[in-house]
Parts: C-alpha cells; structure tokens; sequence
C-alpha cells in the first residue's frame, strides 16, 4: 500500500489560497498533503511577500523565499505559474490528485470542465456552484462528507457561511424541531468593495467605501443551506450586512421551533456537540464576553456565544455563532480534501502528520 502524500496544486492565491496552504504548515508537515503548484496573475515578487507576510493572520510559520519560477518553503519545492485560464496548463503533467480552486472565478459545471479536460483528476471548489446540477456534491464537512464515493470529479466546499450554519441547524432540527429559518450574516469586508467609493460592482451598495459604512449586500445563504437540508426547504431567508473589520464575521439566527424549548436546552444540545460527537473541533461552545476580534485565526466551522441565546415565546429562538470567515473556511477546505482523496485513493496512505 504506497504511503506517500496527497499531491494537490492551488488555483488562485487569494485570501482562501494563501489560507490554505499556511494551514498546511501550520496542521504540520503539509497535514498528509504535497502542494506542487500554484497558479495566480500575481508576479513571483508578490506571492513571496504576501505569503511570508499577512496583516491578518500573522508571518508565516516557516522559511519562505522565491527561487528561479518556484516558491521554496522551508526548503521544498512549489512551482509557481501565472495562467489566465486553466486550460493554458497541462494539470496532467504535474501529477496531481487534486486541484484546489482558490480563486471564487468558476461557478458552472462547464468552468470545472474545463479543468478537467486540461488533465485535471479532481477539482475541490472554495466557493459554492450556481446550481446543484453544476457540481457532483457540495459538501459542509461534519454534515455530510460520507456521501462522497470517490467517483466524483467536481466537488464544491460550499460558503463559510453555510458551514458555520448547517451543522447548528441540523443539530436543533433533530433536537427540538424547526418550522422557521432567519439568518443576517454579519461579515466583515470582502475585495468586491473597495476602499473608497468606486465602481467596483454591479451591486451599487458595493460600490462604497467598505469602512466608512455597514453595508447590506445579496446573499445566497438560504439557497445553500437548502441543498444541504433539503428538509428545510422553502422555510429559510437570509440577508448579509458587510461591516468594517477585516476578518471574523457571525452569524445572528432566530428560530421558530416545533415545540416549546428553552434557553437553557438550546444551550445544553449546542454545548455537547461541542464536547462529543462528530463536531468535535468543528463546533465550539463559549459564553465569555468576547468580541468579534477574538476569534481571529480560530479553525472551528462555528463558535456559537451562548450568552447571546434568547428564547421567546416560547418557540421564538435566537442565536449568535461566530466564524472566522477565512481561516475557518481553509481549514475545512482542507479536512473535505483530505477525505476526498481518501475515498478516491484507498490504497494511498499519507503520512501521519508531524509538527513542522
């Protein structure tokens, strides 16, 4: 049984790019992966710089220098290629599992084609697909990663916000039954706004200054929680307000629930998922008084503030669970991969990750 890493190469070296492979170095040795390449616009300049140097989340947890047409973190070798589209590049030839797509560029089954007709095996995307038909499965990792059997080819990580959602909404509908769904998503500021006011979208709101102002933006979270709870369809809105801090959004959820609860229940069924169960290190539990910056660099898919949870009614529940919009995200992005190619490679075994 060969026992080697998972060779996966990063398509768009954004926010959730750069995210991705810093949380492989930081999960240690590259977590069971092998990052062979990466392609973005940027010159080799800039990806050396942004990539030691984050405002967000801190230097780099290694030694990162540019060499020839690579990156040589902590002496390995990371080719680096400036394509505009993906099928300028042989996926093929890399020797590759997977191909992690960083950029939020392709949102239609006829983007992931592409990829895959450049000899690409697999494509995870950081972003959810324009409808279920576009995409093999769309996975919430802790929720529903056993549905995938390895055959398929295009596989979405969903939103940050749908994976901070559906696992709360999943456990409460199991524990006391949901009839109703509101959600505001409280984000922090994206790159589709600008700094100052500019054309910078078709969404004119988005066309002002991301830190002069809470802004409201479109939101397509109750769609994606929909295919992930298909029970719950036709009984979820949302809404999105984009606020000025960089990073660590939540998420404000109120419920109408089947039956009477409480507070105090709510908090209980929330708090030992917590502690047991398959959303162990996924969900976390709190009633400090935190504020949102707390929460920055956190890798849990949520963290819910139980001394924010109000019962009215009394079936009227609401909610405030906190994430950390990009770190979160990566690391799940990362968990859904590794499962991923294990359920496509079975008899490939990565080593067991050791501390860097």
């Amino acid at each position: 049984m060969p026992n080697r890493p998972f060779k996966v190469a990063l398509n768009g070296y954004g926010r959730i790019g750069r995210c991705v492979l810093r949380a492989l170095y930081e999960r240690g040795a590259r977590a069971g992966f092998e990052v062979v390449a990466l392609n973005d616009l940027a010159d080799l300049a800039s990806i050396e710089y942004l990539t030691r140097f984050d405002s967000t989340h801190g230097r780099f947890p290694g030694e990162v220098r540019a060499e020839g047409d690579s990156l040589r973190i902590n002496g390995e070798r990371l080719r680096v290629l400036r394509e505009a589209t993906p099928e300028a590049i042989d996926w093929a030839a890399l020797d590759i599992d997977l191909v992690l797509e960083c950029s939020g560029a392709y949102h239609t089954r006829a983007d992931g084609q592409r990829f895959l007709a450049a000899g690409a095996p697999r494509v995870l995307f950081s972003q959810p697909m324009a409808s279920e038909a576009d995409i093999d499965a769309t996975v919430v990792y802790g929720v529903n990663q056993a549905c995938l059997s390895g055959r398929e080819t295009l596989v979405s990580n969903a939103s940050c916000t749908t994976n901070c959602g559906v696992p709360l909404l999943k456990l409460l509908n199991e524990a006391v039954g949901l009839e109703y769904v509101s959600i505001t998503t409280i984000h922090s500021a994206m790159n589709d706004q600008p700094v100052i006011d500019a054309y910078h979208h078709e969404d004119l709101r988005r066309t002002r200054s991301a830190f002069q102002s809470v802004i409201p933006v479109s939101t397509g979270l109750a769609r994606g929680i929909e295919r992930l709870l298909p029970e719950l369809a036709g009984r979820i809105q949302a809404k999105a307000i984009r606020v000025p801090t960089v990073n660590v959004s939540c998420l404000d959820i109120t419920l109408q629930t089947a039956r009477d609860t409480s507070a105090e229940e709510i908090n209980r069924v929330l708090r030992e998922a917590a502690t047991h169960g398959p959303l162990q290190g996924l969900l976390a539990y709190t009633e400090l008084p935190h504020a949102s910056c707390d929460f920055n660099h956190d890798p849990h898919s949520a963290i819910v503030d139980g001394s924010q949870t109000r019962v009215s009614g009394p079936r009227l529940v609401n909610l405030l669970a906190w994430f950390d919009n990009e770190w979160g995200f990566a690391n799940r992005m990362l968990d859904v991969a590794d499962h991923y190619l294990r359920v496509a490679n079975p008899t490939t075994v990565p080593p067991a990750p050791v501390k860097d």
